[in-house]
């Protein structure tokens, strides 16, 4: 299964100490330069740049295919790198939050998933505690829909 990352599913499992559970559930994640870059920025948390630097050995960091296509043109460019990797190489599953990435890598027939559902996937496999995730999520300056939160927790909690 090949699965690459955009930069906010790993900055916020790195976050809520969740991150672990990514090579449990696909083994290597690929990531493209630009989304190691913003990993590594100076303004992101101490913590996401000290995971990023070393990156763990389950992570590929590789560069992207340049494009001319308006549309991923207008997207930030580790959303823009991470659906071009994840076409280039025919990706399983694409790691995505940003709601403009998510569509414009659906209309490219790539298959996503956010940051909650792999904390939901990831709570199916026993691998941590779901509802504790979504706490900690909760309590980050992530920026998902109160509602949503609630809907996920909910389910993880039935």
């Amino acid at each position: 299964m090949t699965v690459v990352s955009n930069t906010t599913p790993l900055h916020y499992l790195v976050v809520i100490d969740a991150v672990t559970v990514l090579p449990a559930l696909f083994g290597t994640v690929a990531i493209p330069e630009t989304v190691r870059d913003e990993l590594a920025h100076p303004h992101a948390p101490e913590a996401v740049r000290s995971w990023i630097d070393p990156a763990p050995d389950w992570l590929q960091v590789a560069p992207a295919p340049a494009t001319q296509d308006a549309d991923l043109l207008r997207l930030d460019p580790g959303e823009r790198d991470a659906i071009l990797l994840a076409q280039s190489e025919e990706a399983s599953l694409l790691l995505i939050d940003e709601r403009i990435g998510r569509a414009t890598a659906r209309a490219w027939g790539l298959r996503i998933a956010g940051t909650l559902g792999v904390i939901e996937r990831a709570a199916s496999q026993g691998l941590l505690d779901g509802v504790a995730a979504v706490e900690r999520l909760r309590r980050t300056n992530a920026r998902l829909a109160p509602s949503l939160l609630d809907q996920v927790g909910a389910r993880l909690q039935s």
